[in-house]
């Protein structure tokens, strides 16, 4: 019994030593982590102890506290140890390979664990692929139907290369899309999607987001997609902005939404009746984008969230003058334009919303960062000119935008990349140009996307 005390002692003071890595697991950095692989050496949190079980020829667990550990397996850790572990395991991890967290879906965090250890696919002596190489794949998913909403068997080519995406039918000899990695995101949505292995991945396309659902049956298969889509992205990005920070440019190769869920809302005159919607908000955009259905194609409408500077607020309540039947907790979403009023579930449901849009909005307009491509000014001299007519109106449209989707009125079409130097400096990329049918002589309205931008000083 002194020896079995003893030795529980020495292993959390082991685990809790300095130096060693050990205070969190091995594998998805989980604080405080209650159990250890004694093959391998490393300390590791419960949930990813339940995947090391399912590698007996790679790993064998034990509870620091309930199980007795012998003397010559608490030498053994001794030895050995997290950072240890580390430097042999993931001696090569490619900078746009995606090392899960805590939070993170079951499937990237088995698949990262057997990657580690059972495939040793990171280890000194394996050669790392370049982005460009491991950006480039071909295969078949299951993908969600726009229109029938049923799943079926789609053929996915991804090429770094020449910077697409594509997919192919079976009834069409060409690919049915061809989707810019420039405006590729992909996450995985396992609750959403009601499978193990789902995946989301979006795109801009016409002005708006364009959402595919899909999933694979095998959990390494959907994870080397995922991984794939980010090789794909981080070599894109490298390319168009070779002098960003490796630190500032990871987090932009994919992200997850901070926040989705069921509200409900109402119409412009906060008179019609609300209606239930799924709501997703992108905090990279700054956009709170709405779905009758989770697994729509396209939302219905979306928010921009701007800065509190530029008049944007997030209060708990109603606005004045506003009431509702329901006696359930609401959110009233200020913007330099109007309003808008969402009810949510309960309480829990409103601070989290609450929450997470005012982080978006103390997050700075990409304050500190500016991404200026290699290809940012790729229009002709005659339409940012400030000489020419069209120049001009372009200018005086620049002036004004503050969000996005401000639009101005121009005659001709054009697709713009330039640069304003006001307040904010903005990169205007690919400005759509929509055309209004309403009148004889059709408007011409400009969509603005400002991408990085950094206050001046």
């Amino acid at each position: 019994m002194m020896d079995r005390d003893r030795n529980k002692t020495l292993l959390l003071e082991l685990q809790r030593a300095a130096g060693t890595g050990n205070d969190r697991c091995a594998d998805c950095g989980e604080p405080d982590p209650e159990w250890a692989s004694y093959k391998l050496g490393i300390f590791i949190c419960l949930h990813c102890s339940g995947i090391h079980r399912n590698l007996p020829q790679i790993s064998r667990v034990k509870s620091l506290r309930l199980d007795f550990w012998e003397d010559d397996l608490i030498e053994f850790m001794k030895k050995h140890g997290n950072l240890c572990a580390k430097a042999k395991y993931e001696a090569t991890v490619p900078s746009y390979y995606y090392i899960p967290q805590s939070c993170d879906c079951l499937v990237l965090r088995e698949q990262w664990i057997r990657a580690k250890y059972e495939r040793e696919e990171f280890v000194a002596t394996r050669v790392c692929q370049d982005p460009c190489s491991a950006g480039t794949r071909e295969g078949f998913l299951w993908k969600r139907g726009r229109e029938s909403r049923q799943f079926q068997k789609r053929r996915f080519l991804l090429s770094a290369g020449e910077g697409v995406m594509k997919y192919y039918t079976k009834e069409s000899r060409g690919p049915k899309a061809i989707i810019s990695i420039k405006n590729l995101n992909v996450m995985f949505q396992t609750a959403k999607i009601q499978h193990a292995h789902g995946l989301q991945i979006t795109y801009n396309t016409d002005g708006q987001t364009r959402n595919l659902f899909v999933y694979h049956e095998s959990g390494k298969e959907i994870v080397d997609w995922f991984n794939a889509i980010r090789a794909a992205r981080y070599h894109y990005l490298r390319t168009a902005f070779p002098t960003v920070p490796e630190p500032e440019l990871i987090p932009r190769i994919t992200r997850n939404y901070v926040k989705e869920g069921y509200m409900e809302k109402t119409g412009p005159k906060q008179k019609e009746a609300f209606k239930v919607r799924w709501f997703c908000l992108d905090s990279q955009e700054r956009n709170l984008m709405y779905f009758k259905n989770p697994l729509d194609a396209f939302a219905q409408g979306q928010v921009f969230i701007g800065t509190m500077d530029e008049g944007y607020e997030v209060r708990a309540g109603l606005p004045q003058g506003v009431r509702v039947k329901k006696s359930k907790p609401a959110i009233t979403v200020v913007t330099p334009v109007r309003e808008f009023v969402f009810i949510c579930e309960n309480d829990r449901e409103q601070k989290e919303w609450i929450d997470a849009l005012n982080g978006v909005i103390a997050q700075p307009l990409r304050e500190g960062l500016l991404f200026i491509p290699k290809d940012a000014v790729d229009t002709p001299a005659s339409d940012t000119d400030p000489a020419s007519e069209q120049g001009h109106r372009l200018h005086e449209y620049i002036g004004t935008v503050t969000e996005r989707q401000r639009s101005c009125h121009l005659s001709g079409r054009h697709r713009v990349s330039c640069w304003i130097d006001l307040r904010y400096q903005f990169m205007l990329e690919s400005l759509d140009v929509l055309r209004e049918e309403q009148s004889q002589a059709a408007t011409l309205h400009l969509i603005a996307t400002p991408v990085q931008c950094r206050r001046l000083v």
